[in-house]
């Protein structure tokens, strides 16, 4: 994952105080002038593998988490570039759905087939919340098994459900894998991508990007099946989207990293616990960010599918806390591109 870290730091610094760059109340050669800016957007390499364990133990143990990990360092970061005394505006939450298809929708229509996405995207549009949703362009038949070799094409209504997102608005796609199916029988390997070659992990991503623009969807994020890819496979990442998103299953192959960060040519927005989580965990969290008035990119991730078990009361609620302020995936990417703009042309 080779990276310049000076760069880095400063596109990082950039991307946390855009609002404030965009109004003009920063100039773009201050941002990094504080100790705590530099401390918070530092360019950490990937720890070792016995770093990586202590990491996830104290995750675990809830020591290690994105209010006090993340948000709290940003958080006094921005306020050491904007003075004691400024306002650092509300939330901007990023928020983020795995995924339609359902990695077992295959398996199980009757639980996680379209109509049950449906009922999600019908609360959050109602809220006028927008989100991302991870897509794999196949859906697979016993996806945790590897020896398993099926799968599928989305069918009629899959493909009809997302040409409808497609043509609406509020809804930005990612792509989500090949076809989520794990390489490892471990839970605790669960992989699409960890272990496969340089010239194997272009060939799964570009061919799942070509079937994912069939399906009429272009993406410029890619958000990994289980959250795991290995260190090595990053750059080619990298050289395919703006944005390379995680979760807590994240740590164990690249460490714990604040989020968004940049690292090389593209943004690295893990979320994690307890914005990563069922609505219900998320809510009392978005809620103390908001009250902060914390001024953060804050990825909330959720799992439909998850809410759908729990009876989408929470969602609702959880729904109807952050409307006000989730933010465009695509003011997002906006913002990603003028953060790398003083320092390299945008490839994008």
């Amino acid at each position: 994952m080779g990276h310049d870290p000076r760069r880095d730091e400063l596109r990082s610094a950039r991307l946390l105080l855009d609002a404030e760059l965009t109004a003009g109340m920063l100039e773009p050669g201050d941002v990094l002038r504080t100790h705590a800016m530099s401390a918070a957007v530092s360019g950490r390499p990937i720890p070792r593998r016995p770093r990586r364990f202590a990491q996830q133990v104290l995750r675990k143990l809830d020591r290690l988490d994105y209010e006090r990990a993340v948000a709290a360092p940003l958080i006094g970061a921005r306020r050491a570039a904007l003075g004691a005394q400024a306002a650092l505006g509300p939330p901007r939450f990023l928020v983020r759905v795995d995924e339609f298809p359902h990695y077992l929708a295959w398996d199980q229509p009757e639980r996680y087939g379209t109509e049950g996405y449906r009922r999600f995207h019908t609360i959050m549009a109602a809220a006028g919340v927008p989100y991302l949703v991870a897509v794999p362009p196949r859906v697979s038949h016993a996806p945790m098994d590897p020896a398993e070799r099926r799968w599928r094409a989305l069918d009629d209504g899959e493909r009809a459900l997302l040409a409808e997102l497609a043509a609406g608005e509020g809804v930005d796609f990612a792509l989500h894998g090949r076809d989520h199916r794990t390489r490892f029988p471990s839970p605790r390997r669960h992989s699409e991508l960890c272990g496969l070659g340089p010239a194997a992990t272009a060939a799964l991503l570009d061919e799942a990007l070509a079937e994912l623009a069939q399906l009429g969807v272009d993406s410029e994020i890619f958000v990994p099946p289980f959250n795991r890819f290995d260190a090595a496979q990053y750059d080619a990442l990298a050289q395919r989207f703006a944005v390379v998103c995680g979760g807590p299953e994240s740590i164990g192959q690249i460490g714990f990293h604040r989020t968004p960060m940049w690292r090389g040519e593209a943004v690295y927005l893990p979320s994690y616990f307890p914005l990563y989580g069922r609505a219900r965990e998320v809510l009392p969290a978005a809620q103390r960010l908001i009250d902060q008035e914390c001024g953060l990119w804050a990825p909330i991730a959720l799992h439909w599918g998850w809410e759908s078990e729990e009876g989408w009361e929470q969602l609702e609620r959880l729904a109807a806390l952050i409307a006000p302020y989730a933010a465009s995936w695509q003011d997002f990417l906006a913002a990603v591109r003028r953060s790398a703009a003083p320092t390299t042309a945008s490839r994008r």
